[in-house]
């Protein structure tokens, strides 16, 4: 999401590709389709094709120093991409500039061209690791993490050992990426960690010879999304999305192979990976009844089984029961009121957080929180035939319920709102058009977050079929007037119609 009104500029700092198609050339392109303001200052220039790299020229030293100041004097970086640095000397100024901008670095640690040729001695290789205290992402291929960690990668477990040797370097977060790994299985995989958070990142291998440029365009995408605020698990997960695009849409270029494909990028499903605390060879899938209403229309989320049945008594097809800090008997009492409500009115009740109350009453679905996804048995709610909602708030976290395949995803906070302390801030509509562009049609979505009669209308405008709602109804001085009117914006968008009372 973007922090403000005015254009991030983002650095590259890296060697000029004269195909075209990596280096500075693909970094600015990036920052393009990024919707950043790129500046370059370029460490060499390469005479290279698709057949490998002839030549490599150092810039001259006090020609990027003279670049790195005038930059800085006029265009202050919300973000740094570093790519190729060409030699220790480069190196060794790069990270004296570092140490005098606080911002985001983003570290391709270029050492080979993919078409063939070196493109760092040894010394360089030292360099690169003096620099990794100053850097906030490093982005390794397998072939650069073997040399730079010193032992042989060929499994997930090897993967995993590299990135955390890279992290006891110094850096703040490791991304070892998968396009140099194939593990057989139709997957790449990529793998990310920190100090306190690690993942893998599963998409569709593309079959495609047109590949020159892709470690550059990811590391400047997910720089450029660190520009325009963006958190890095999310500005990671983006930046795969972004090279799978690029993958997706490459093409020959003079009758040979081409390069990543830029200028044309938007976010789609079909580039969005799924993400796994651990290696997804070893994690077993469910799967999730669908919806049988959708879309699912005005969504009160309520406190008690009386506003789930005076809810249903109006129509709403589905509502979502949330009790917090209630005595083991009351719960229990609450869900099962509000179950025979669901049965009686042939509708669609989750059930927050209580997942094995949920099934153990048989309510038709279970709505968790990203937190509760480690500790939920999801087997046992798929095995009991439940649906499940999964709240989401970042892009990170919709890579998760992509692997997932929940029977809905909500999608906020859209505005603040005060029913809950939210460690995130709202999202506002440009993103959740995103988001709907991106998702729907695959998904069931509802949008939730300070939504009230006044907002209804420009929420159902972007298309996501379903508003869920707290205070706007059951905080109405007339709630059935609230639920009309609210139901109206919908409707007027083909989102919603009243279901029949029995």
């Amino acid at each position: 999401m973007d922090t403000g009104t005015m254009q991030p500029v983002v650095y590259a700092i890296a060697g000029s590709d004269c195909s075209g198609g990596a280096g500075v050339e693909a970094d600015l392109a990036t920052f393009r389709d990024l919707g950043v303001y790129g500046c370059s200052v370029i460490t060499a220039l390469t005479a290279q094709n698709r057949n490998g790299v002839q030549r490599v020229t150092a810039t001259p030293l006090e020609q990027v120093r003279a670049s790195l100041a005038s930059l800085r004097e006029c265009y202050p970086p919300a973000a740094v991409k570093l790519g190729m640095l060409a030699s220790s000397d480069i190196q060794a100024l790069v990270g004296e500039y570092l140490q005098q901008v606080d911002v985001p670095v983003v570290c391709d640690p270029v050492l080979a061209a993919s078409a063939g040729g070196t493109l760092l001695d040894d010394d360089g290789i030292a360099g690169y690791r003096e620099l990794l205290p100053r850097i906030s992402l490093l982005t390794p291929n397998r072939d650069e993490a073997e040399r730079l960690c010193g032992f042989a990668i060929d499994g997930p477990g090897q993967v995993e050992a590299a990135a955390r040797y890279l992290l006891r370097l110094g850096c703040g977060a490791v991304l070892v990426t998968g396009g140099h790994l194939d593990l057989g299985d139709g997957y790449c995989y990529d793998y990310f960690c920190t100090a306190g958070m690690a993942f893998w990142l599963r998409g569709e291998r593309i079959p495609t010879p047109h590949s020159h440029g892709t470690g550059c365009t990811l590391s400047s995408a997910i720089a450029a999304a660190l520009g325009r605020g963006y958190a890095l698990e999310d500005a990671v997960v983006l930046g795969r999305m972004v090279v799978g695009h690029g993958l997706r849409h490459a093409r020959a270029l003079a009758g040979g192979s081409g390069a990543v494909d830029h200028g044309s990028w938007t976010a789609q499903l079909a580039d969005l990976p799924g993400l796994w605390s651990r290696f997804p060879g070893d994690t077993q899938s469910v799967e999730f009844p669908a919806m049988d209403t959708v879309p699912m229309g005005l969504y009160p989320v309520v406190d008690s089984a009386e506003w789930v049945e005076k809810l249903f008594a109006e129509g709403v097809s589905t509502v979502q029961l949330r009790v917090k800090d209630a005595e083991e008997h009351a719960l229990r009492e609450s869900i099962r009121r509000a179950v025979a409500a669901q049965r009686r009115y042939g509708a669609q009740l989750f059930i927050n957080d209580y997942w094995q109350l949920a099934i153990d009453y048989r309510a038709y679905g279970v709505h968790l929180g990203q937190e509760d996804i480690a500790t939920a048995d999801l087997a046992a709610i798929a095995d009991a035939g439940l649906r499940l909602g999964l709240s989401n708030h970042a892009w990170h976290e919709l890579a998760r319920a992509h692997a997932l395949k929940p029977s809905y995803i909500a999608l906020g906070p859209i505005y603040s709102t005060t029913t809950k302390a939210m460690r995130f801030a709202p999202q506002g509509l440009a993103q959740l058009q995103q988001w709907v562009d991106t998702l729907g049609g695959h998904y069931p979505l509802t949008a939730i977050g300070g939504i009230d009669e006044a907002r209804a209308a420009a929420v159902a405008a972007t298309g996501v079929g379903s508003i869920a709602v707290v205070r706007a109804i059951t905080e109405a001085a007339d709630y059935r007037r609230a639920v009309r009117r609210l139901a109206s914006s919908l409707r007027a968008t083909g989102g919603w119609e009243p279901m029949s009372n029995p």
